[in-house]
């Protein structure tokens, strides 16, 4: 990101189910931040900016905000107000842009869910690798017919509220989208088509016949690889780093969202959310908008 000492502008987001940012939360967030600030409603009771016109530190200025909003469901995003709009966007797909992890849902399918999910966990927290990982739990799945998937994708798995708002109104204004995910790409495919984004990356599953062979192909997409497609994606877009967003929620996403210009943690595991430059807690997806400085007028209606 730009320098913590460049002008800030305090982004204030609340989910639009429960729309706080009222004038009296904002004039209470003013003084906390201690600065002469110019105020800007985004979306009404939902997101609103606080411009400081003053040099601060970014992360002062967050900790100050966090702590006079305590309680409050308002997620809190402060950044460089010159750099703020984006032209690249890469998201995880998991429990990101969608609720589910995929590959729980096809270890239901063989009644292996709560042991799969138990090492999902434990991988998105890094407390293990995620390449060994994957590994292990794809070879729980062989036999399992490769037609549940259309079922699974039918049935059991959600869009995040917002994501198709974020995507498109990105495009729509000039941007590229990437879904890059360590799930895989009979998930991602449709998926990402669902969401409109502009192109998908992930793991391939290995078939025999119309089944699981219990084998990914190598290399494994994770987190490294998540990190090189946005340095990829970067130069052949010939940006700037400050032009690029990602948004991910596990051990896995933590390269590619230090590498982004602004890099956010959304309902992520402690330690990402620790470690991003911003985190989403109680918002949904068009936070990442409001970010930007978007408007409600200005995205795209779904």
């Amino acid at each position: 990101m730009a320098s913590s000492r460049s002008s800030l502008v305090a982004t204030l987001i609340a989910n639009p189910s429960q729309p706080v940012v009222t004038d009296d939360l904002l004039a209470l967030a003013a003084e906390a931040v201690g600065h002469e600030t110019e105020r800007a409603v985004l979306a009404r009771g939902i997101a609103a900016d606080l411009a400081l016109s003053a040099p601060a530190e970014a992360k002062a200025v967050e900790a100050s905000l966090r702590t006079t909003l305590a309680g409050q469901p308002v997620d809190i995003v402060v950044q460089p107000v010159a750099t703020r709009r984006k032209r690249l966007f890469l998201a995880d797909m998991d429990s990101t842009m969608i609720a589910q992890e995929c590959i729980d849902e096809l270890a239901a399918y063989v009644g292996l869910k709560s042991e799969v999910s138990e090492i999902t966990e434990r991988a998105m927290r890094g407390e293990i690798a995620f390449e060994p990982a994957l590994r292990e739990r794809v070879a729980l799945l062989k036999g399992l017919p490769v037609s549940v998937v259309d079922e699974i994708i039918e049935k059991h798995i959600t869009l995040t509220p917002g994501g198709r708002a974020l995507v498109q109104t990105i495009r729509k204004n000039g941007g590229y989208t990437c879904l890059v995910s360590g799930g895989f790409t009979l998930f991602t495919g449709p998926i990402g088509a669902k969401i409109g984004f502009d192109e998908h990356r992930s793991n391939h599953l290995i078939l025999n016949g119309e089944k699981l062979a219990g084998l990914v192909e190598e290399p494994i997409l994770g987190r490294e690889a998540k990190l090189a497609t946005l340095v990829e994606l970067r130069e052949r877009f010939k940006l700037a780093a400050h032009e690029t967003m990602a948004v991910g929620d596990g051990a896995n996403d933590l390269a590619m969202l230090g590498e982004a210009g602004l890099g956010v943690a959304f309902r992520a595991k402690p330690a990402v959310a620790a470690a991003a430059h911003a985190r989403v807690d109680h918002a949904d997806l068009t936070a990442l908008l409001y970010a930007q400085g978007y408007t409600a007028t200005s995205i795209v209606a779904v």
